[in-house]
């Protein structure tokens, strides 16, 4: 039996658990490729952008590399994009650590700031709260754990639909205060915690990430 092995790629842009999210797409099923090749990013049937670190690093190595026009673009034409950690969170429009704001890519509105809990980083394991029509929870239990670390996150979500358009649904976890933890909105999806640090559940994940390809 011929397997039809979806061809992914991890955009390198100098931050992120590369080789780790390689190895667990590769176990989900998928055929990777890490690079920040342009054509490759934009040819692939789906675009995965890991981050880890500080928001303005990060923004500033996605620019470097043109990978704020290629997420875009991908986008524009309905081509699937995976966001993981920093990677999530330069989807929204600014992020601000340390007083200092910086202009993400502005996909969503809404502000990464700092968690308001008494330890921080958020580090380990953690359940969260998904809609109950998600694609990328489907088949997950309610209490199912992820793995999480990260101390900033966006604990408010500002998108607001209408004229029928179909709002995106919003996983939410908690640590002091209740942050987002995924998002599905069409072909742009997106998660706070690490899926590929995150076993069988994590698997899972990518899996059915992987099915809407």
């Amino acid at each position: 039996m011929v397997v039809n092995r979806k061809r992914v790629v991890v955009l390198d842009y100098g931050s992120g658990n590369l080789r780790s999210a390689e190895r667990a797409l590769v176990r989900a099923g998928a055929d990777v490729t890490v690079t920040s090749d342009l054509d490759a990013a934009m040819d692939a049937e789906g675009l995965v952008v890991p981050g880890v670190g500080a928001f303005e690093a990060c923004m500033a190595g996605l620019r470097s590399v043109y990978g704020d026009r290629v997420i875009g673009r991908r986008l524009a034409g309905g081509r699937p994009v995976l966001g993981i950690c920093v990677g999530m969170q330069i989807l929204f429009a600014r992020g601000v650590e340390h007083g200092v704001e910086t202009e993400g890519c502005g996909e969503w509105p809404g502000t990464v700031e700092r968690l308001d809990a008494p330890v921080l980083p958020h580090m380990g394991w953690n359940t969260v709260k998904a809609p109950e029509d998600s694609v990328l929870f489907s088949g997950l239990d309610a209490g199912t754990r992820f793995y999480f670390v990260h101390s900033y996150g966006v604990r408010e979500w500002e998108l607001r639909t209408g004229d029928g358009f179909r709002e995106p649904l919003v996983t939410w976890a908690e640590h002091g205060v209740p942050f987002v933890a995924a998002v599905e909105n069409g072909p742009l999806m997106a998660t706070q915690f690490h899926p590929e640090k995150s076993g069988d559940a994590g698997a899972v994940l990518l899996r059915n990430w992987l099915g809407t390809l």
